[in-house]
């Protein structure tokens, strides 16, 4: 049975993981909703204009009052600044699994910081929360995507046909990894690795 506990700020040594506000909207707007290279393979149509972002922000602020809301804020611990975002979309309480998406601003890619973001919502979901299984899924052209996954310790588990929709919502194949948590290892091993 799961614990759940809603978005808690976690911590690297790098980052903040936590909630947004909606006086994240200009950093948000500004860093990746609106940037074609950052949209280009995520579910969601870039920002046209703040005001999206602010509505999807307060609509956000309200969802954590739900206990089983995972969304966080990937701020630079070294300068205060929004830079992404992390969290569940899709939570099966029967099964105990989830899978995970993540978002970072182009100036914070090749970085390591989008897998040490995952790595701390991984181990929380497994050592907290009490997740069998944690899972995640890159259109195929995003290889590095795919790259941040196995830099995870997660497993390829093959191309999904038209199992997602993109930005334009047209059916799209995935290809998909998972970890279990008895294969998870913690996030450590990533910070010794940068």
């Amino acid at each position: 049975m799961l614990s759940h506990q809603g978005t808690k700020t976690l911590e690297t040594p790098r980052l903040i993981l936590r909630r947004f506000t909606t006086g994240d909207a200009q950093a948000m707007f500004d860093g990746w909703a609106t940037d074609p290279d950052v949209t280009r393979f995520v579910s969601w149509p870039a920002h046209q204009s703040i005001s999206v972002t602010r509505e999807l922000l307060t609509a956000w602020e309200k969802s954590y009052e739900n206990d089983r809301e995972y969304n966080w804020c990937i701020v630079l611990r070294e300068t205060g600044a929004p830079i992404g975002s992390v969290g569940l979309v899709r939570v099966d309480d029967a099964l105990a699994s989830a899978e995970f998406g993540y978002v970072l601003a182009k100036p914070y890619w090749r970085r390591g910081l989008a897998p040490e973001a995952a790595a701390v919502v991984i181990d929380y979901c497994f050592r907290e929360i009490g997740f069998h299984r944690m899972a995640a899924v890159h259109h195929p052209d995003n290889g590095a995507s795919g790259a941040v996954m196995r830099k995870l310790g997660m497993q390829h588990e093959g191309l999904i046909r038209e199992a997602h929709k993109d930005n334009q919502g047209k059916y799209i194949n995935v290809e998909q990894y998972a970890i279990l948590k008895r294969e998870w290892n913690g996030p450590q091993r990533l910070y010794a690795a940068r």
